[in-house]
């Protein structure tokens, strides 16, 4: 009885694998590029994870980074891009909930604190755009794939929460996570000589500055806290050669915004650590006098220019302050959600239901209101 449930099981998620690539080839813009090299891999990366799990989330890790954008086709405005771990994930993800479902020891979903907040979420996603759609506001398409994006990263987030079973695990993933910063790292400063600043291989044709900049701050935070408190010189060693390689990756960038939201990191980091508290003090003493005189120009240049004025805001009676273009568009970009969300404070428009947002916290609420915020 075991042996034929397994087979069933096995049986249904090759069908929803399968159903699942019906799907994308039918709406993508690449799908006769794509076919060949997805049933290449699909079959392959099915074999991987039902042997060994650790090895197929490696391998996601490597991809995540490391593989380029596709766009799909027949959504307008706020286009739906995958990439190829998408695909993987989705692989890897299905297979180990039928390794689980055959080998009942392993368990379903292991009880954390955030499983109530990521179901909950969800719910609201589900329920703001199930509105949405009803109402007329959203494309039922465009909100499926949306929402199938957000749910993949809490896919990821169960997979490894049950697979963690050991520190030796985590030293292995952690040297995978940083092997692959380096290989991004390096990618992102030879482009940054083409085409004026540093890129992905995850970026798309108009480039995400943002998400790189993002990226390199969560990669930092983790090499530097590596470095203060592993025993082991070799990890010093490596933890503090790449953080210094990741700060001047992330200062090619330019991302403003990424700029910015590295110093609560780096205060946070401060404020945290018992050890190595003096030496980040005095690291951020030194590039405070010194980096202004060292960095790129066009560093220089990309924050000096916020202020030249483009449009000027009196966010206080008397305080006037000059913005640049890109600067008050995403001011712009507030405003006019928050007069948007005025009608619908609570559950939003639905996902995609506002379009393009090119920031996060105006997104969330627009989309999910109050309540997904």
């Amino acid at each position: 009885m075991p042996e034929k449930n397994g087979q069933a099981i096995l049986g249904v998620v090759v069908s929803l694998l399968f159903l699942v690539f019906v799907l994308f080839f039918g709406i993508s813009k690449q799908p006769l590029q794509l076919l060949p090299l997805v049933f290449v891999l699909a079959p392959i990366v099915f074999l991987i994870t039902f042997i060994n799990t650790d090895a197929a989330l490696i391998l996601l890790i490597f991809s995540m980074l490391l593989s380029p954008e596709l766009k799909l086709a027949e959504v307008p405005q706020r286009a739906v891009v995958v990439r190829i771990d998408d695909i993987l994930l989705f692989v890897v993800f299905f297979t180990w909930l039928a390794k689980m479902a055959i080998n009942k020891q392993l368990g379903l979903l292991k009880h954390t604190r955030l499983n109530a907040p990521i179901a909950a979420y969800i719910l609201v996603c589900i329920v703001s755009t199930g509105i949405g759609i009803l109402v007329g506001k959203v494309s039922p398409l465009k909100s499926f794939f949306y929402i199938l994006k957000y749910i993949e990263y809490f896919m990821l987030f169960f997979m490894v929460s049950n697979n963690i079973h050991s520190k030796g695990q985590i030293k292995i993933f952690i040297v995978a996570f940083l092997i692959t910063c380096a290989l991004t790292c390096t990618y992102a400063i030879v482009t940054a000589g083409q085409v004026g600043r540093a890129t992905a291989p995850f970026e798309g044709p108009k480039g995400e500055p943002n998400t790189l900049g993002g990226y390199l701050i969560l990669l930092f935070a983790i090499a530097v806290g590596i470095f203060l408190y592993s025993p082991s010189r070799t990890w010093k060693i490596c933890c503090g050669v790449s953080s210094c390689f990741i700060f001047v990756t992330l200062l090619h960038t330019l991302s403003r915004g990424s700029y910015i939201a590295f110093i609560p990191m780096y205060l946070t980091l401060i404020v945290l650590t018992r050890r190595g508290r003096i030496l980040l003090i005095g690291a951020l003493i030194l590039g405070i006098l010194i980096l202004p005189a060292k960095v790129p120009t066009k560093v220089t240049q990309r924050i000096t220019r916020t202020f030249i004025p483009g449009r000027v805001y009196e966010p206080l009676e008397g305080a006037r302050i000059p913005l640049d273009q890109a600067a008050s568009a995403r001011i712009e970009t507030w405003r006019w959600v928050l007069n948007r969300w005025k009608s619908r404070p609570f559950l939003g428009y639905g996902v995609s239901g506002l379009g393009l947002i090119d920031s996060q916290y105006p997104r969330v609420i627009g989309e999910t209101g109050i309540i997904g915020l």
